[in-house]
């Protein structure tokens, strides 16, 4: 990554040192939140903290106010505007949901076309569900081996544009949870050369904009938008976010947006945290996720050394479907040893006490960030060991695949708010689906409102609730039912 020349001073944290100033004051609170600096609710007082609570305030002068930024909010987001090198950043207190949401509802309208992955997270789907965009989906290459989807090749998307040339944006994984990145660039540049806008998930690419030899960021790449989870790998309080915007897309506009969905009492902890961490990446992220990349190295090294596994990385570029690779991602693929993703997850909870970001039927993710230490990975690497030696079996019959491609017949929105009847799973096929279905995590949809349910699905959501996949989204809490267009 090359360098970029930050012309504010990132040494400050204007939220983060309004409220210090304000706590000094001692103002007395007849205002919400109701709790009065915690002293209406010693339990919760007693578990957070005093200092948490007595920060745990609403929008006043001195603190400004998320929904119309003026004062030191504004100059936070200038200074994550500056960090990240973006034009405009908005502080998200909805999470990248939220993020992702009003950067979809920004670029499209009822009936516009969006193209992009199928492998996104629900929040994209939901955000069509919400404006009624018709979604144009490249299907995406699978690596037959590890049974993962990859990034959109750039002859996919060309295509993709020839096909739908009224399409009005392109949204790209920047990467994906497994760490595979597109060719940002020229996605962009093929994006703006038919008048439609980049926008960009990058969920999980908070470390691109702070460091060397990681992959492109999309400000860097020329993408007009981006959700970036400051919480994942940037170190802030879960639920907070940043929406980014380069030059071409209005911010008077994009805040419009967000004022739809977004509370008006912002979490006072959640921009604080979002102002100190930016802090802390802008002044340190270089060296921080330099010392991330080396532990992950290590631990690919040492978890491919163990046999039976396979930790893989950027020998996988072929510079096109893979055209990067996130060098933090510790992705583990599980088959080779007879068990699927998420009984090693299992086993890594219930055995070892080792807690990682998710298992599905062939993989499983540790999520590294700035918080991990050397000694936490070599107790990992130790698990695995252990876990091959005590269950290893053949692994003749196990499924593979992360990714079917659907079969979509109506739009997201047209088939969710349709009218439907709930029927016993096993009969559903050839019927369309009105809901969601999925493994969480990653959040990536089985099935979609508006999808045709087909054998294959079936067969794999029988066998993901088999292995112990944690599967959401459908209205019957048990999946033996969905919900079909009548």
């Amino acid at each position: 990554m090359m360098d970029r020349q930050m012309r504010l001073d990132q040494t400050q944290a204007p939220i983060y040192e309004a409220i210090e100033r304000f706590r000094k004051m001692r103002v007395v609170p007849f205002d919400v939140p109701g709790h009065k600096r915690g002293r209406g609710n010693p339990e919760l007082t007693k578990f957070l903290g005093e200092q948490c609570v007595s920060v745990d305030v609403n929008s006043m002068k001195p603190l400004d106010n998320l929904c119309h930024p003026i004062s030191v909010i504004r100059e936070a987001e200038n200074l994550a505007a500056d960090a990240f090198g973006a034009a405009h950043a908005f502080l998200m207190v909805g999470g990248t949901t939220s993020s992702v949401q009003s950067m979809v509802l920004t670029a499209c309208k009822r009936g516009d076309e969006i193209i992009l992955p199928r492998n996104v997270h629900r929040s994209v789907i939901n955000a069509l569900v919400l404006c009624g965009a018709i979604p144009v989906y490249v299907n995406s290459d699978v690596d037959k081996r590890l049974g993962i989807s990859l990034g959109m090749k750039r002859e996919q998307v060309a295509k993709a544009i020839e096909q739908h040339p009224n399409a009005v944006a392109i949204l790209v994984n920047n990467p994906t949870y497994y760490g595979v990145c597109s060719d940002l660039k020229a996605i962009v540049e093929m994006a703006h050369a038919a008048g439609m806008l980049c926008l960009a998930d990058e969920a999980h690419g908070t470390h691109f904009y702070f460091g060397d030899d990681l992959p492109v960021s999309a400000m860097e790449a020329g993408a007009d938008m981006a959700s970036v989870s400051m919480h994942k790998s940037g170190g802030s309080l879960t639920q907070s976010s940043f929406l980014l915007a380069g030059p071409n897309v209005q911010e008077g506009y994009i805040r419009q947006i967000i004022n739809l969905t977004q509370t008006t009492s912002g979490s006072y902890l959640l921009m604080s945290s979002l102002d100190i961490s930016r802090r802390n990446l802008a002044m340190r992220g270089k060296r921080i996720f330099k010392q991330v990349c080396d532990m992950a190295e290590y631990a690919r090294e040492e978890i491919n050394a163990v046999g039976g596994y396979y930790a893989f990385g950027r020998e996988l570029i072929n510079g096109d479907s893979i055209f990067d690779f996130d060098p933090i991602k510790l992705s583990v693929h599980t088959l080779d040893i007879g068990m699927a993703g998420i009984e090693v997850y299992d086993a890594l909870r219930d055995d070892y006490d080792i807690q990682i970001e998710f298992g599905d039927l062939g993989n499983i993710l540790a999520y590294l960030s700035i918080g991990d230490r050397p000694q936490d990975l070599e107790r990992l690497v130790s698990a695995l060991a252990e876990i091959r030696r005590r269950y290893q079996k053949d692994h003749t019959g196990m499924l593979t695949q992360e990714y079917i491609d659907p079969e979509v017949i109506v739009s997201p929105q047209e088939a969710f708010y349709a009218e439907k009847i709930s029927l016993p799973i096993m009969e559903t096929e050839g019927k369309i689906c009105s809901e969601f279905v999925m493994c969480y995590p990653p959040g990536i949809p089985i099935l979609a409102p508006g999808e045709k349910i087909t054998k294959n699905i079936l067969k794999y959501i029988e066998y993901a609730k088999e292995k112990g996949c944690n599967m959401t989204g459908p209205e019957d809490p048990d999946i033996l039912k969905l919900n079909v267009l009548k």
